[in-house]
């Protein structure tokens, strides 16, 4: 049966080619019929030859769709079953997960992030990791469709950053990053409470958008001046809590120097250094934590619910739409900056 799905080629090529359909692998897979699906910043890593990936591989870890079978192990989840895919892959089960960090699932299975940008994918530890939407596509809007797609990632991880930040009610808060992972920072701080959110972002599109979800200040400026203006702004104490969704030297430093004393940085930019000096962290109290999303354990604690009652709208983050014939375009578009993210319609 035929199985169109988006295929890295090499840095700056991707195409969509039709390729033999997953099958159930192991007791605890399922097979997903995607509805929608979206290009991720960190796709752009690969993308730009930044990070290697194999050539010729599938590629995506983002996607709503329909549960077409299921392994003999897997009970919780039922043929027919509307799902959000996390990129996550969690067991349920094992250490990390019982502690609410599925990210870091002690029984991930190598792979398992591909094949997302397709028609057809198989995942694994299906029983616990899939999250159960209420309902069929067809009973959901565009907007609601499209938020549920950021509940497989960037909205979970944009949270994970404010909950590793322990952002609570009234705090004042710094978001670096202005990619969807840092506007769904801001939403994830509007929604624990947050009274104060200053967003560093330098680009008009994305500064609008940042305030509709909740940011009270924009600051464009960068490094030493970005930790100056945040220090001016807050009467020279810092913020309560920072939220790193970029990942680079530059952001990661700054994050670590806009907070007050005994703030708490929430780190879920991938990190493009292996090294960082932690002295200046000592000097002023402020704690370092963060990683990769708890997706699936936010979104049936909380995230899901908040989509369901119109509580956040972080389907927004996508300004352009594709199908897989121009998943090229949906690349292009996000590594020249003409999208914030993009989307990708797969079925209706």
């Amino acid at each position: 049966m035929s199985n169109e799905s988006s295929c890295f080629l090499g840095p700056g090529k991707v195409e969509t080619q039709d390729v033999p359909k997953p099958q159930l692998q192991k007791p605890t897979d399922a097979i997903i019929k995607i509805v929608r699906a979206s290009v991720c910043g960190s796709d752009l890593w690969w993308f730009r030859g930044i990070s290697h990936r194999d050539a010729n591989s599938l590629v995506g870890h983002e996607a709503i769709g329909i549960v077409e079978e299921v392994g003999a192990e897997v009970h919780d989840i039922h043929v027919g079953d509307f799902v959000i895919a996390p990129f996550t892959h969690g067991c349920g089960h094992c250490a990390a997960c019982l502690a609410g960090f599925d990210g870091d699932c002690m029984n991930q299975e190598a792979g398992g992030n591909g094949g997302y940008q397709g028609q057809y994918l198989r995942f694994t530890n299906a029983n616990w990791a899939l999250v159960k939407i209420p309902g069929q596509p067809s009973d959901y809007s565009d907007e609601m469709l499209n938020s549920f797609v950021t509940l497989a990632d960037v909205m979970a991880t944009g949270y994970h950053a404010a909950a590793s930040a322990e952002v609570k009610q009234g705090d004042t808060v710094v978001v670096m990053g202005d990619g969807a992972v840092g506007l769904c920072g801001v939403i994830a701080a509007k929604l624990r409470g947050a009274k104060r959110i200053i967003a560093m972002s330098r680009h008009e599109d994305r500064q609008k958008m940042a305030i509709a979800f909740g940011a009270t200040d924009i600051v464009p400026e960068r490094g030493d001046e970005a930790v100056q203006k945040v220090l001016a702004m807050t009467n020279g104490a810092g913020a309560d809590a920072v939220l790193e969704c970029v990942g680079t030297e530059q952001s990661v430093d700054t994050a670590t120097k806009v907070g007050r004393p005994g703030a708490v940085v929430g780190r879920v930019g991938v990190p493009q250094k292996p090294e960082m000096n932690t002295n200046n962290l000592f000097w002023r109290n402020i704690g370092l934590r963060g990683g990769i999303a708890s997706v699936t354990t936010d979104d049936k604690q909380l995230l899901l619910k908040a989509v369901l009652n119109g509580e956040i709208h972080p389907g927004k983050v996508f300004t352009q739409r594709f199908d897989l014939e121009h998943i090229q375009d949906a690349y292009d578009a996000m590594d020249q900056r003409k999208a914030i993210k993009s989307l990708i319609v797969v079925e209706g």
